[in-house]
């Protein structure tokens, strides 16, 4: 009788969590890193120091809700900053001319799109008025996963809106974030994917975030970023979003 009754547990436990929702799922995955706290973010900033060629590149990356963001590199002491959002321009420093150039008007568009995906588009797909499905389970270097697709707002591709989707994946033991791929529409790789990985969560003042990265192209190898530092809620020099060129 014992065995049949432990036989039963893990039947239905199997059955349970092949019976979650989308939506139980990613409501799971948002409790694991911190839930109701990250009403509490406004903004983060990320330091990491990433080698190329053989340099060692300091990193600075900030995010805030209200979609202001840049990105900084430090190559031989000289800032430059890249992907910069103050609130109206989108705009980076050119690495040959040492310029600060604005985007095109489509990339501005398809930048704006995604302004209240902070802290991220899954966490935040409700109230954005994305869709989201459960797809058949998969497995991440090893790790078995729950698969969601999330289908966002259209973003431009030469004048035509094309299809935003994401693909993300979730440990199914811990409910860990560990990947969100997306199709590249434009460009050399269009058609291609994406990948971002994501590892080593560690808690900041009641909230978890990954301390490394993976990014690259499905396939075809990828970088990683460790995190040396993140900073929630930090003091933010709010000129270095501020359009540099004239």
């Amino acid at each position: 009788m014992k065995k049949v009754l432990f036989l039963a547990v893990i039947v239905l436990s199997s059955l349970t969590g092949f019976n979650q929702t989308a939506d139980e799922i990613v409501q799971s995955a948002h409790e694991v890193i911190g839930g109701s706290a990250w009403d509490k973010v406004n903004s983060i900033k990320m330091n990491s120091v990433v080698e190329e060629q053989g340099m060692k590149i300091p990193l600075e990356i900030v995010l805030m809700r209200d979609g202001r963001t840049y990105t900084k590199i430090n190559i031989q002491g000289m800032d430059i900053f890249q992907n910069v959002f103050d609130g109206t321009n989108l705009w980076s420093i050119n690495f040959y001319t040492q310029k600060a150039e604005k985007a095109d008007n489509e990339a501005l568009e398809n930048f704006k799109r995604t302004l209240d995906d902070f802290p991220s588009a899954i966490t935040n797909y409700k109230q954005n008025g994305y869709a989201i499905e459960r797809l058949t389970d998969d497995v991440v270097d090893g790790t078995n996963c729950y698969k969601i697709k999330l289908t966002k707002k259209p973003q431009l591709a030469d004048g035509v809106e094309v299809s935003d989707i994401e693909y993300h994946y979730f440990d199914k033991d811990s409910y860990a974030h560990i990947m969100v791929e997306t199709e590249i529409m434009t460009g050399e790789m269009k058609g291609k994917m994406s990948q971002v990985k994501f590892s080593d969560y560690q808690e900041v003042s009641g909230v978890y975030l990954p301390y490394s990265m993976d990014q690259g192209i499905k396939d075809l190898g990828s970088q990683t970023i460790p995190f040396t530092t993140v900073e929630i809620n930090p003091t933010i020099d709010e000129t270095l979003f501020t359009y540099k060129g004239e």
